[in-house]
């Protein structure tokens, strides 16, 4: 298939707050309205976008009930990355134990992604 462009896509009520906190994470710009916001990115990509949904509901039982889709973005400084993500407004769920090379966290809408780094760091 030859796609045009591919962007994962987070329902959220209140959409303006779930979009601000996607482009502080890319480094780009929220576009849109309050039904639907597009994140550009500098490289101009699409990686994430928000569309309203009124039964959205954040509900996670994390680690016990698992998450049916996640974002990993891997970090060159996870200890810079997770300063940064913390002062933008996302939620930390599980640092990472033993082996383990990513911490979890929720964004304001409360959908789950990960920050995994190079276990050599």
């Amino acid at each position: 298939m030859d796609f045009l462009r591919r962007t994962v896509v987070f329902d959220a009520v209140d959409v303006e707050t779930e979009a601000r906190f996607w482009a502080a994470v890319f480094d780009g710009a929220a576009l849109g309205n309050d039904e639907w916001q597009k994140v550009r990115a500098p490289d101009g990509t699409t990686p994430v976008g928000v569309q309203y949904s009124s039964d959205h509901r954040s509900s996670h039982g994390w680690p016990e009930e698992p998450v049916r889709t996640h974002l990993d973005l891997w970090v060159a400084d996870i200890r810079t990355a997770h300063r940064q993500i913390i002062a933008i407004g996302a939620e930390v769920i599980q640092l990472a134990s033993g082996e383990q090379n990513w911490n979890v966290y929720l964004s304001p809408a409360g959908h789950p992604f990960c920050l995994v780094w190079d276990p050599q760091q």
